[in-house]
């Protein structure tokens, strides 16, 4: 088995957020929790699908630590009982866009059965669970145009029933890193990104 070795990127704790990929046994199944945020003015990341996650605190001692407040607070599922998998390591958002300064790092969870999910409305719109084999589903994989970037059409997943919910992204780009290091690699769909970035130079 491959060593997974994730990248980490320096920079100031202001600067920083963190995301937990939470992920449970049910029914036999493999099951990986999303998020629908908050339709709010002035988020950057408003209606997207996503992983419970947030900025980090002054308060909190590290990022893993912040991931688990930001899912507490987002989605009322404590993670203090759950075993701790490991960290995915960090992306840093697109310099093209807002705020282009701030590094999001991954922690992945494991929780041993379900957990109720209680949401925070005013940050999340809906939660889904979704197996882990039905994201490599071809089915599922579909192309994703982002209002306000020109119609470019990003690679993305639907995990919910409509085209609400599809996870494309800094996500879609967590996702990825995640089922790399289970040896399930999504199909290569980067060359379209590669090409939307010289766009933007």
């Amino acid at each position: 088995m491959q060593v997974f070795e994730p990248e980490i990127v320096s920079g100031p704790d202001e600067q920083r957020a963190a995301v937990a990929l939470v992920v449970c046994e049910h029914g036999g199944r493999v099951e990986l929790l999303f998020i629908e945020r908050a339709i709010r003015s002035g988020d950057p990341w408003s209606g997207h699908m996503a992983f419970p996650g947030g900025r980090r605190a002054a308060t909190d001692v590290s990022c893993r630590a912040a991931a688990e407040r930001e899912t507490f607070e987002e989605v009322g599922i404590s993670l203090e009982g759950a075993d701790y998998l490991g960290t995915l390591g960090d992306l840093q958002g697109n310099p093209h866009f807002r705020p282009p300064e701030l590094i999001v790092s991954a922690h992945v969870f494991y929780l041993r059965g379900p957990s109720p999910v209680v949401l925070a409305l005013s940050e999340v719109r809906e939660a889904l669970w979704l197996p882990v084999d039905e994201l490599l589903s071809s089915e599922r994989h579909v192309d994703y145009s982002s209002p306000g970037l020109g119609g470019f059409k990003f690679p993305g997943i639907l995990v919910g029933d409509d085209e609400r919910h599809v996870v494309w992204g800094l996500t879609y780009r967590f996702l990825d890193i995640f089922l790399g290091a289970m040896e399930r690699p999504l199909p290569d769909r980067w060359g379209r990104l590669k090409e939307f970035d010289k766009r933007l130079v």
